[in-house]
């Protein structure tokens, strides 16, 4: 979805210059650079003769939306108790449990002197 409205609020330009019948350059975005051979029309001071450029521009552009603006009118009751559910479900996902003491935490058990099990002849098999 973020996707789709990036495409579509973009503006795109495809810029293309031909000369002599042939495609010189192709930019997106940005202007593109020309072959540097546009004649300039020469002026004398006698007569002004315009010469016809053997170049070519074409441009293609589209312009993206810019007022893309979200309606929150839209939202019946239905979709804004969805909402309000599904916001307060994902924000309880995020909360500290509290922790536990654990009352034997920090009792050290007595050292074993001799193996009981053994003095008493009991094995389990």
């Amino acid at each position: 979805m973020a996707l789709l409205l990036l495409v579509s609020t973009t503006s795109w330009k495809v810029e293309k210059h031909f000369c002599m019948g042939h495609l010189v350059d192709l930019a997106f975005f940005v202007d593109a650079q020309d072959c540097g051979m546009d004649l300039v029309s020469e002026s004398s001071s006698e007569t002004s003769i315009d010469k016809k450029s053997c170049c070519d521009d074409e441009v293609i552009a589209i312009q993206g939306q810019n007022d893309v603006k979200p309606s929150l009118n839209d939202i019946d009751v239905e979709q804004q108790q969805f909402l309000v559910a599904y916001s307060y479900s994902y924000l309880g996902l995020f909360t500290l449990k509290e922790t536990r003491e654990i009352p034997h935490k920090k009792y050290i058990p007595p050292k074993i002197v001799k193996d009981i099990q053994l003095l008493d002849d009991v094995f389990l098999i």
